[in-house]
């Protein structure tokens, strides 16, 4: 069994890897997902519209987004340990100031700039671009395991953070938020992380002596030449990059309304909201199912259909909530939903790394990530919209099965190389 982790007589490296960016995802997704724990203590507070904070969130969002354009270019030329370390007092001051806001243009700046600049250098997409660079064999485990520490924080903080809420206020939470990423993000920075092995003179697990290791990109028809690594403008001449970038603003889009509206909206049907902070918590376990299932299938079976079939689960998961709201009805919805929500970060590095080579992957995740994230800052702004001119939140969920057939269907488009 060791075997499978090791390269010669020791552990390979590559795996604190794995497990450094575990910890740093556990308590990301924390910093996250404590947006749908405040989003109504917040709107009580102050008197705004669901449609206002959502709009704070969608700011977020768009800088997140176009920050991970950055960091990615960041990354590429001068590795990751310096893009963490910066994005971290970035998170921490953005959240320590966001408990201090008195006003919605405070939180635009505390919330929406600071911290999202922040986040977009500890988040899933460089987290996994990270861990894909050590491996070329068992890279889906690998980046499986690493992304599983989304997954817990969210089952395991989101309840934490519910019940710290209800019980010291939303400002202290996020004062403490900031604080804990603080200590744990520099340490880990400056003790475990390192750049990609070629620098250190090391090989990426599994690679061969010829350096082509299993990325696969014989026969790609997407390729003229077996060995050859697109870069962001190659790939935006091939319909399947196209194809996967409609995909993700859907899948962004999903994600984030799930996640900042479920709460709200349970507790409007009676849910209480400490049990609406468990429900949301285990929806974050169930997407570590997700991802756990997501990368070994795809080494076995490709890419595109495990995608495709996500998002036919999650049409089927809008149309229940349009017609029941009850207690079970919403946590199935929240344990089926929350299995999708990770599906596919590991699935984009790897299918990214099989048609266009790892040469640019940092730029070309990059991109399909900041398209993800508007995409979801998007769409829970305009649920918030729709809640406020409705009443409810029936709309966003006819739309978002139309837009998930969408997705399902330009799945099946994409010309992944076997």
């Amino acid at each position: 069994m060791m075997k499978r982790f090791l390269e010669s007589d020791r552990l390979f490296y590559g795996w604190y890897i794995v497990a450094a960016a575990f910890i740093i995802l556990f308590f990301n997704s924390g910093a996250r997902y404590a947006f749908g724990v405040m989003f109504k203590p917040m709107v009580e507070e102050f008197g705004w519209s669901r449609g206002s904070v959502s709009l704070v969130f969608f700011v977020n969002m768009i800088i997140f987004a176009l920050a991970l354009l950055i960091t990615g270019r960041l990354y590429d030329r001068y590795g990751p340990k310096w893009v963490i370390i910066i994005s971290t007092l970035f998170i921490s001051s953005g959240f320590a100031l966001t408990s201090t806001i008195q006003s919605i243009g405070q939180f635009f700046l505390s919330y929406g700039v600071l911290a999202a600049i922040g986040v977009a250098g500890t988040a899933v997409p460089l987290i996994a671009t990270i861990t894909s660079r050590w491996f070329e064999k068992r890279r889906g485990l690998a980046i499986s395991l690493a992304l599983s520490g989304n997954s817990l924080g969210h089952f395991a903080l989101v309840p934490l953070f519910t019940f710290f809420t209800l019980s010291f206020g939303w400002r202290a939470l996020y004062l403490s938020i900031g604080i804990v990423m603080l200590i744990v993000n520099l340490l880990i920075a400056f003790f475990v992380i390192r750049g990609d092995p070629h620098h250190l003179g090391m090989k990426p697990f599994g690679e061969r002596e010829d350096g082509i290791g299993n990325r696969g990109l014989k026969g790609n028809p997407l390729s003229t030449n077996d060995n050859q690594d697109f870069g962001l403008k190659q790939a935006m001449r091939t319909r399947s990059y196209w194809f996967f970038v409609v995909i993700m603003f859907i899948c962004g889009g999903g994600d984030y309304f799930a996640t900042t509206h479920l709460i709200p909206m349970a507790t409007d049907y009676g849910v209480s909201p400490q049990t609406a902070g468990n429900m949301l918590g285990w929806y974050g376990l169930m997407s570590l199912a997700g991802i756990l299932v997501a990368g070994p299938t795809a080494d076995r079976i490709g890419n595109k259909i495990p995608i495709a079939l996500t998002f036919v689960l999650r049409f089927f998961l809008y149309l229940l909530v349009l017609q029941y709201k009850t207690l079970p009805s919403l946590y199935l919805f929240a344990f089926l939903f929350g299995f999708t929500h990770l599906i596919t970060a590991p699935l984009t590095p790897m299918l990214i790394g099989k048609l266009y080579g790892v040469r640019s992957i940092g730029i070309l995740t990059g991109f399909v990530n900041t398209v993800h994230f508007l995409g979801g800052g998007f769409w829970a702004y305009i649920a918030g919209v729709i809640f406020d001119e409705t009443g409810s939140y029936q709309l966003a969920f006819l739309l978002s099965a139309a837009m998930a057939a969408v997705a399902a269907l330009c799945s099946l488009g994409i010309a992944e190389g076997e």
